[in-house]
């Protein structure tokens, strides 16, 4: 029994290793793209999203409805990208208006929230890499990967007070804090290193990461909200796109808004 056991969670770290190495690859792929190539693949990550939000949020088992707001979505976010000036902001309402009759009375205000929300994140995506380059790009990326670790050991090791105990009861407000202040340390060594002017990346790297660490506990909130552990089985060991995605979304998203603001 005992050998057994040991195999079968081998078995289930090696898959989860795999699922994630290659998961790695394509999102650094995606982050590296430009072009038709960085348009498609936001876009086929918008459709993915889109239909685990309506699986999630329709009637169970509705998978004909999620997989239509899918590939509608995928479209919509394409065709925005390909459109000069901020139509995203406008077509992003199609596959909210298509869902609403088809999601459930009480998730019908979450899934045009978090739609709006994908939409916005994927948008974010192409114009940082589009305008500001790739490094910018990682630069974000990476914050909330610093951000994510530096909160996890900082949790486990000083603990203490929960950030926000019936939505997300593992995360901590050290942990949180950590995550501000990793963020804040990797801009501020990258201004070093590079010789760089732009002060405001030490303002911007905190509040990017606790956008991914809000984004992260969202996707948290609806998820024990319709009752589900994770938003689907799509990456196996891992649960679904949104699922790996949430903390990332949140972060471009936020970035948008800066961008926008001319930060």
């Amino acid at each position: 029994m005992t050998k057994a056991g040991t195999k079968g969670s081998w078995t289930d770290l090696r898959v989860r290793v795999i699922s994630g190495v290659v998961l790695a690859v394509l999102g650094l792929g995606l982050l590296a793209s430009h072009g038709l190539l960085l348009m498609f693949g936001v876009s086929v990550l918008v459709g993915l999203m889109m239909w685990e939000l309506t699986r999630m949020t329709a009637a169970i088992g509705d998978n004909s409805q999620a997989m239509i707001i899918a590939c509608l979505s995928g479209v919509v976010m394409l065709v925005s990208l390909l459109l000069p000036g901020w139509w995203a902001a406008v077509l992003a309402f199609a596959p909210v208006i298509l869902g609403w009759p088809r999601v459930q009375p009480q998730h019908r205000v979450p899934f045009a929230l978090f739609t709006l929300g994908i939409f916005g994140a994927g948008y974010g995506l192409f114009v940082i890499r589009n305008d500001y380059g790739l490094l910018t790009t990682f630069w974000i990326a990476g914050t909330v990967v610093i951000s994510d670790i530096a909160g996890y050991f900082a949790g486990r090791y000083f603990g203490g007070p929960k950030f926000w105990p019936s939505i997300s009861p593992k995360k901590t407000w050290s942990g949180t804090v950590a995550g501000w202040v990793g963020a804040f340390l990797f801009a501020l060594i990258l201004l070093l290193v590079t010789g760089g002017s732009d002060w405001s990346m030490l303002i911007a790297g905190p509040t990017i990461a606790l956008a991914g660490q809000f984004g992260d506990i969202g996707e948290s909130w609806l998820k024990r909200r319709v009752g589900v552990k994770d938003s689907s089985n799509m990456i196996p060991g891992h649960g679904g796109v949104m699922d790996r995605f949430d903390a990332l979304s949140g972060a471009f998203l936020v970035a948008l808004i800066l961008y926008m603001l001319g930060i």
